[in-house]
């Protein structure tokens, strides 16, 4: 299969020096390898998402000296395939609908209930026992990872490439339960899933052979490789990069204007410096 990298902004702000690490990498590693790097907009998020910020994009990676294939995927314009193979998991019974707000659970973890259906992992189980059909406007979707796991007698592996995790790894049940638990695969609004879940679905319909994205990211890898395995869809080799970081040691986000790239061409560098500034 051809080596196939793919860089998936947000259009929710402008990308920083950190977008510009990653994109650069994804399509060095491609063409080093004779491969296809392909840009996807990750533009589920309706509520924050800018068609400004989408133009920016397109215009910051050209100037970066970076080419793709088109037409480019986005997100929003396939959500009826994220929610089909979303109702898929439900219909084996592995989704239920969940009404509890982010302080409902810390409430229940730090003072759980008598009689109240305890779970392992960062969520308490206490919609668990809901059926599907008693969603309502509002509720998210959960997959219950008790019962995900115990459709998989034998669970997968991946292999890393990064350096700070590279090797063969396997997926721990005891982990998954305990650190993951039952993750949000379908958010509030009817028609939207999680980040994780378009994903894993958009990377197996576009053939992604590696991934290639931010070490911040290997904590969601236990979960998408799952997800694959529920949904027999590839996986893909993962490479979890440095983050770039301010002076001060911090990460940089998207509200970091000063590290925009946009800002750095309004001062009047150059592709060639930014690529100095990032690979020295």
């Amino acid at each position: 299969m051809t080596f196939t990298t793919r860089f998936a902004p947000s259009p929710t702000g402008p990308l920083h020096l950190g977008h510009a690490y990653s994109a650069l990498l994804a399509n060095d590693m491609a063409r080093a390898n004779a491969g296809r790097f392909l840009l996807r907009i990750e533009d589920t998020d309706t509520s924050r998402v800018r068609p400004h910020w989408e133009a920016q994009i397109y215009d910051d990676l050209h100037w970066l000296g970076l080419t793709w294939e088109t037409p480019v995927l986005r997100q929003s314009e396939h959500l009826q395939r994220y929610n089909d193979a979303l109702m898929q998991l439900a219909a084996r019974g592995l989704i239920y609908p969940c009404s509890c707000k982010r302080s409902d659970i810390r409430a229940a973890l730090s003072a759980p209930q008598e009689g109240a259906p305890a779970g392992p992992g960062p969520y308490p189980g206490t919609c668990r026992d809901r059926p599907m059909h008693s969603r309502k406007p509002g509720d998210a979707l959960r997959l219950n990872m008790a019962l995900a796991l115990d459709q998989l007698p034998q669970l997968p592996g991946f292999t890393e490439t990064g350096p700070a995790h590279a090797g063969r790894h396997s997926l721990d049940p005891a982990l998954i339960l305990t650190t993951i638990g039952d993750a949000v695969l379908g958010r509030k609004e009817i028609e939207t899933v999680s980040y994780v879940m378009a994903a894993v679905i958009d990377d197996a319909i576009q053939q992604i052979t590696h991934v290639i994205r931010g070490k911040d990211l290997y904590a969601t890898t236990y979960l998408q490789i799952l997800l694959q395995a529920l949904l027999d869809l590839p996986t893909p080799t993962y490479h979890h990069h440095k983050l770039i970081r301010d002076e001060a040691g911090k990460r940089l986000a998207k509200r970091d204007d000063a590290r925009a790239i946009s800002t750095y061409r309004a001062a009047g560098l150059t592709p060639g410096q930014i690529r100095s500034m990032l690979f020295h």
